[in-house]
């Protein structure tokens, strides 16, 4: 029999569901015991050198919503309002009791980023490592005066993380600045001080555009027709330009929004770079702007069959027992080849020892690195140089030893497509340099972190069964002392 009481919950029940205990194996729970508070507000407080003024939300709360933005893939706004509707995670943030009121604007996720920065997430996350990787035992063949000897496996790798940004083309690169150069001078020209002059400067932002659609809606288009395009709109933001510092006299450029102001700054750089392409008919120049909102993101070239080109920032990560840590965030493009000895640096920095082997694709294995790790007795992955051995056997045993450690080189490619599929790599969102780079420092931490919750979680099953286990056997043993004194009596 089943009785309908109401589709609706009855909200006299609700303040007291949430004056109720938490859960202790919820997730959140388990996720802020492991987290170094103490040390996050370290850093955090660092910002912070006035004493005066508005005080400042916790490090708690700015760094936890950060883990729970990266954590659940959420906006900003998503981030504040999952924040207002689950006890759990106000436990996360050190709330001491439930608030149904949205705890901050969605507006301070901008200012954790900057306060933390890529760096202080880094610090943090080495933290994290330290507080959870297990003690080792000082081995007993080392002794004071011999230096340690090589331990572990280094794995390293470099990708892109995709910005944001409108696929870049010169011509439609060329129509942004044309049309936000017009809307500088509608505001100049409205807030101008010699209204006695009632000539506008021309614009022909009709003419402009009509030869941009002609171009973008074919699907074939000559080359000629294609530069013939790309001089008329290089001719309307050189007259556009000519025409806003003849305005600056009249008018000041505060009158701009920030964000208009520092786009026109950018015009002014990305017209010169196309107008050089132009001129000598070249496809690149040195610090080529892709995108004029963000100025920062640079094409980095991948030779990949999915897409030879990506924009954004490119990343070298290593990799070590499992345990991500990313090495360097940029946004000029670099060759990964260079980062390998002060990676392999950071790895004795940390450990205190140098690792046994280092495992790396074929850029990796230069004259200098090859030098590097023989010096200091680290096997490097690939083939060895010169010919290959004579004999079979020793022959078979190099493919082996070769395939084992391509199978070991795998795991960074796993950590790679972890990140972009489950943790939103492959697409940020942050529009600011700055953000961006503490983002794509989050998303590894927060799969650092997830790992190590993992990892604790099976390590507490399993010494509760043992713990079962033993119970179950001291009960028995103390069944069978209560049946040998009835068998006596």
């Amino acid at each position: 029999m089943y009785k309908n009481t109401g589709s609706e919950p009855k909200m006299a029940n609700l303040p007291y569901f949430l004056d109720g205990t938490l859960n202790i194996n919820n997730r959140w729970v388990k996720l802020a015991a492991i987290i170094p508070w103490t040390d996050v507000e370290e850093i955090y407080a660092l910002n912070f050198t006035s004493h005066t003024g508005p005080k400042a939300l916790p490090a708690r709360t700015a760094f936890g919503s950060l883990i729970i933005q990266v954590k659940l893939s959420l906006t900003d706004e998503e981030t504040v309002e999952m924040i207002s509707e689950n006890p759990y995670l106000q436990y996360f943030l050190g709330f001491e009791r439930y608030k149904q009121e949205a705890p901050f604007d969605s507006s301070m996720m901008t200012h954790f980023r900057k306060r933390f920065g890529a760096q202080g997430i880094k610090d943090i996350d080495e933290l994290l490592h330290t507080a959870t990787r297990k003690k080792e035992e000082d081995s007993n063949d080392d002794s004071d005066n011999d230096p340690p000897s090589n331990k572990g496996s280094l794995i390293v790798d470099a990708s892109c993380v995709p910005g944001d940004i409108h696929y870049p083309t010169d011509l439609g690169l060329l129509n942004k600045a044309r049309e936000k150069t017009e809307e500088v001078i509608d505001i100049l020209w409205c807030h101008r001080s010699n209204t006695e002059d009632k000539v506008k400067p021309r614009t022909y932002r009709e003419d402009g555009r009509k030869s941009f659609l002609s171009i973008v809606l074919k699907k074939r288009v000559s080359k000629k027709k294609r530069r013939e395009v790309i001089n008329r709109q290089l001719h309307c933001v050189r007259r556009n330009l000519a025409s806003i510092d003849e305005l600056k006299k009249y008018a000041d450029l505060t009158l701009l929004k920030p964000s208009l102001y520092r786009e026109l700054l950018v015009i002014g750089t990305l017209y010169q770079q196309q107008q050089y392409m132009y001129d000598n008919k070249v496809t690149s120049v040195d610090d080529r702007i892709v995108s004029i909102h963000q100025p920062h993101i640079r094409p980095i070239v991948r030779g990949k069959a999915g897409a030879h080109t990506e924009f954004g920032a490119k990343i070298s990560i290593s990799v070590v027992d499992g345990w991500t840590f990313t090495d360097t965030i940029s946004f000029d493009s670099y060759n990964e080849g260079t980062e390998l000895i002060s990676q392999i640096e950071k790895y004795k920095e940390r450990f205190g020892y140098y690792p046994e082997s280092t495992h790396a694709d074929k850029i990796y294995r230069n004259k200098e690195n090859r030098a590097h790790c023989k010096k200091h007795g680290i096997r490097i992955s690939g083939p060895s140089l010169g010919r290959p051995p004579k004999d079979e056997k020793l022959r078979k045993e190099q493919k082996d030893i070769q395939r084992q450690d391509e199978a070991i080189r795998n795991q960074v490619e796993g950590c790679f497509g972890v990140a972009k599929r489950r943790y939103k790599l492959d697409r940020i969102f942050t529009k600011i340099k700055a953000s961006s780079e503490t983002l794509i420092a989050l998303i590894f931490m927060v799969m650092n972190l997830d790992k190590a919750l993992a990892f604790l979680s099976l390590f507490g099953q399993y010494y509760k069964q043992l713990l079962e286990h033993f119970l179950n056997f001291i009960s028995l043993i103390s069944q069978g002392e209560h049946l040998k004194r009835r068998v006596i009596q």
